[in-house]
């Protein structure tokens, strides 16, 4: 691993999925209440599951484990891109807030299977 990673908060993923949490937060205050426990509830899990999963996989003893859980993030990433796409479609969302969750997602998507392969190969 890089040596410069001192933390799971030194990874870069960890810290997109930070912002992607930020965002989507953002993003859902404004859904209608009656979705409170239902979409936004099941939104906002979704995304903080995403750097939730990634320091604890990080902080496990093996590099299995840590696939493991980075694969259990990938997860979360598809659930979050089919709940974005249904919030779209019902009109909780704008082009433009669906477009930003759905590029950062795509983003950390790309990293998280970079990251996936490393260990791997390692």
């Amino acid at each position: 691993m890089d040596d410069s990673i001192k933390t799971y908060r030194d990874l870069k993923v960890w810290q997109k999925g930070m912002e992607l949490c930020k965002l989507i937060y953002t993003l859902t205050k404004d859904f209608p209440d009656d979705e409170k426990f239902g979409l936004t509830s099941q939104i906002r899990r979704a995304s903080v599951s995403v750097p939730s999963n990634i320091a604890e996989g990080y902080g496990r003893r093996s590099t299995q484990d840590y696939i493991r859980f980075l694969q259990i993030t990938m997860g979360s990433i598809y659930e979050l891109q089919t709940q974005l796409e249904l919030s779209y479609e019902f009109n909780y969302l704008t082009e433009n807030g669906y477009q930003k969750a759905n590029n950062l997602l795509m983003e950390i998507e790309r990293m998280l299977s970079s990251l996936i392969q490393k260990l791997r190969n390692h």
